[in-house]
């Protein structure tokens, strides 16, 4: 026993005068690594008598836990001083590597932050939806484009999917909440689409909704246009145009002047100039009846944004693809 607390006393001045993670971890493989010294002492408990060898295995074990929390407490020491100078060692013993969030991550949270300062709350839903909710709760007739299996990817024909727009949360939303309420529900969603630089097979939608007595276009375009100054900024150019949607009547279509050719006309923006970012429109007096609300005594405005090109614009990034590709190239205010 004597033996070991020597062991203990030696290597506690090496790891409490460690001044950097590169000096630690060198100390930490001496004492605690495979072939270290606490190792080579549980390999000798064969040759202990066997009155002795409970004792000393417990003994060995006491003191391996020591080191392993006086290595932790002088890793939580060297941290802040490396934090405090000019530069930060990318590996710290006993701390986890440290990433960056992704751009999509970033933009979401931002217009998040942004709508919960004008009352909305922040919702989620299934990706696996119904039919029921994803078209006929919105008004999609059988006939509308959306239907086709060319656009929709099924599990189960005709019934089980996966959701092709959040609008399946607004529709869920609509059942279950009383009006007035104003709510807002990012996710991915899925299309069967052909890959090319702006469209993808999966991509992110951020739609919203609010329902009150007395809404009206104006306070949807007033909500756009403070959401395109708060992320493009104040000179930002966006244009509004009449759009039928089933689900809303009337119906806009927010277009931004394409950030690559600045509305020259390019591939990105497929020559004309700008490049759509949603749509929205007032709610559809058939989806407020379908969810029993009164369309006679309330009113809303819903919208659907394709988050990735929101990313897109704002980060200058080209290819939608490179977005779902793993790139860690991917950094914020860069």
């Amino acid at each position: 026993m004597p033996n070991l607390n020597k062991v203990f006393n030696r290597y506690q001045k090496k790891i409490t005068s460690a001044e950097n993670s590169r000096q630690l971890e060198k100390v930490r493989i001496e004492v605690l690594g495979r072939k270290g010294k606490i190792n080579q002492l549980f390999s000798k408990i064969k040759t202990k008598p066997q009155e002795e060898k409970q004792s000393f295995g417990k003994e060995l074990n006491r003191i391996k836990g020591k080191f392993e929390n006086l290595i932790k407490s002088q890793s939580a020491k060297i941290l802040p001083k490396k934090r405090a100078g000019k530069r930060i060692e990318k590996t710290t013993v006993g701390l986890e590597k440290i990433g960056h969030l992704h751009p999509i991550t970033i933009t979401e949270n931002e217009i998040n932050s942004l709508f919960r300062s004008m009352g909305f709350s922040i919702y989620d839903g299934p990706e696996i939806e119904t039919d029921e909710y994803c078209f006929e709760r919105l008004n999609v007739p059988k006939t509308h484009p959306a239907r086709d299996l060319q656009d929709t990817i099924y599990i189960e024909e005709p019934e089980i999917l996966l959701r092709t727009q959040t609008s399946s949360v607004e529709a869920r939303l609509l059942e279950k909440e009383k009006p007035p309420f104003k709510a807002a529900f990012p996710g991915r969603v899925y299309r069967n689409e052909k890959v090319n630089k702006s469209n993808h097979f999966i991509f992110h939608h951020y739609q919203g909704v609010a329902v009150d007595r007395n809404i009206s276009l104006k306070d949807l375009i007033g909500v756009f246009q403070k959401l395109f100054r708060q992320i493009y900024g104040t000179k930002v150019k966006a244009r509004y145009r009449c759009k039928y949607y089933p689900e809303v009547e009337p119906g806009l279509g927010l277009d931004l002047q394409c950030f690559q050719c600045h509305g020259k006309g390019c591939q990105l923006c497929k020559g004309g100039g700008w490049i759509e970012m949603g749509g929205a429109g007032i709610i559809h007096p058939y989806v407020m009846e379908a969810s029993g609300i009164d369309p006679k005594k309330w009113r809303g405005f819903a919208f659907g944004l394709g988050l990735d090109r929101w990313v897109m614009a704002k980060y200058k990034i080209s290819d939608i693809r490179t977005l779902l590709g793993g790139n860690l190239a991917y950094k914020p205010n860069r």
